[in-house]
């Protein structure tokens, strides 16, 4: 009985110390696109020289510091649902959270088609 209690009392706290991060978008594009592989999307740090049409915005918040890669993958999914074809991050950085007592991740941005 011990070990069960111990078993559940651990996974209860890892569950409470890991992030779930999300990723919310929306669409402020006119139109439909059909969506596009998550795999092509490309993630942008800066303005693109290409023209583009803007699909909608996205808010990603509650990735730990070290899950750069993760946030990154989750934008593209659902930009990709979109139909995008790159996602132009416009903010990012640590936000302080009192569940964690760590800063977690956040970015924003554009979801982006290009012409």
């Amino acid at each position: 009985m011990k070990t069960t209690t111990t078993c559940v009392l651990g996974l209860l706290t890892s569950v409470f110390m890991t992030a779930c991060g999300t990723v919310e978008i929306t669409k402020t594009g006119r139109g439909f696109n059909n969506p596009t592989n998550p795999n092509t999307v490309e993630i942008l740090m800066t303005v693109p020289q290409r023209t583009y049409q803007e699909l909608g915005t996205f808010q990603a918040s509650g990735f730990m510091r070290t899950e750069t890669a993760v946030m990154h993958n989750a934008i593209r999914t659902k930009a990709a649902e979109l139909g995008a074809d790159a996602a132009l991050i416009t903010d990012t950085g640590l936000a302080p959270t009192r569940a964690h007592g760590t800063p977690l991740l956040f970015a924003n941005g554009v979801a982006l088609k290009f012409k």
